[in-house]
């Protein structure tokens, strides 16, 4: 039997057409006039929709994100076969333990707007993320500590994302070129808080407590926990994942790792975007991947996989 997996993204890839898939179906359409009804710091999610400095905002990013994978996610759910891992990258996560079966799209949704409002409040002064290549881990961390910065999330063996305060960033962009490496590359991301990074801390307490006031059950399929790659069902496990994540570092090389190790054949990205199916089938070529973002609708997702299952 061909092993399937669903992969929930992070912040990166949102932009105004990000619901079109999903507003094909009656079902998710009616959750995402609900979720675009709702009020955030003033302003309803649909404004923030259709606004490109409100998308990018970390208050409107986290919660839109995980509603536009959550959305695609009812569209197909019917149609796709039990997913035998799902994984979540950064607040794909929250979404991914819903995709599960643990929590509710409802609570899911509430979990990442509370998230995103606890870490927005850590900000106080501006901050920022960079994706940096072609160096190993090690001297990327070393490198970070040295500028006052913190390995946010690796994604290869020569790849990650550091973050910090925006000032540490632009003072260490100069030094980058300089370090041990082949092929040395980095990218500011759109993503204007210092995630997966002690700048969280105080954001910890109040995310701990949102957690525990949240109903959850054992989850119907393994979710890999972001900073371990480990496979959980537990809620009491969901939690600690979910809130360790926030100030500690994504291993999602691992997480990657684990696909593969547990014989997953094919992957699906639940969108917006394609960045983790690229990645996987990057460092996994065995395992074949799409996103949902591929296609212009849910047959012809629907279709891929029943492709997938009968090879």
């Amino acid at each position: 039997m061909n092993k399937f997996a669903l992969l929930c993204p992070g912040q990166g890839a949102q932009s105004a057409q990000m619901f079109s898939l999903a507003s094909q179906h009656a079902g998710a359409a009616s959750f995402l006039q609900d979720v675009l009804k709702q009020t955030i710091h003033q302003h309803m999610l649909a404004d923030a929709l259709s606004s490109t400095e409100l998308l990018f905002e970390n208050r409107y990013a986290q919660p839109l994100l995980v509603a536009a994978t959550l959305a695609n996610w009812l569209a197909l759910r019917e149609y796709l076969p039990n997913p035998d891992l799902v994984a979540g990258y950064s607040v794909g996560e929250v979404a991914a333990h819903a995709v599960s079966g643990s929590l509710g799209v409802h609570a899911a949704l509430e979990l990442a707007k509370g998230r995103a409002a606890l870490m927005q409040a850590c900000v106080q002064a501006p901050q920022r993320m960079l994706a940096v290549s072609g160096v190993a881990i090690a001297d990327i961390q070393s490198f970070a500590a040295s500028h006052d910065l913190h390995v946010a999330i690796i994604t290869a063996d020569n790849k990650a994302i550091i973050a910090g305060l925006e000032k540490h960033i632009s003072a260490a962009l100069p030094d980058i070129a300089c370090l041990p490496g082949h092929d040395i590359t980095y990218t500011e991301i759109a993503v204007y808080i210092a995630s997966h990074t002690p700048l969280m801390q105080a954001a910890a307490p109040g995310f701990a407590q949102l957690l525990q006031d949240t109903a959850m059950r054992e989850a119907d399929a393994f979710v890999l926990a972001g900073v371990s790659g480990e496979a959980v069902t537990k809620p009491v496990t969901i939690r600690k994942n979910l809130l360790d994540q926030m100030t500690q570092t994504i291993q999602w090389h691992t997480c990657m790792d684990a696909l593969a190790e547990n014989g997953i054949r094919f992957a699906l990205e639940l969108g917006p975007g394609s960045a983790l199916s690229k990645m996987l089938q990057t460092r996994h070529p065995q395992i074949t991947c799409r996103s949902v973002a591929d296609f212009r609708s849910p047959e012809g997702v629907i279709q891929w996989v029943q492709r997938q299952q009968e090879n």
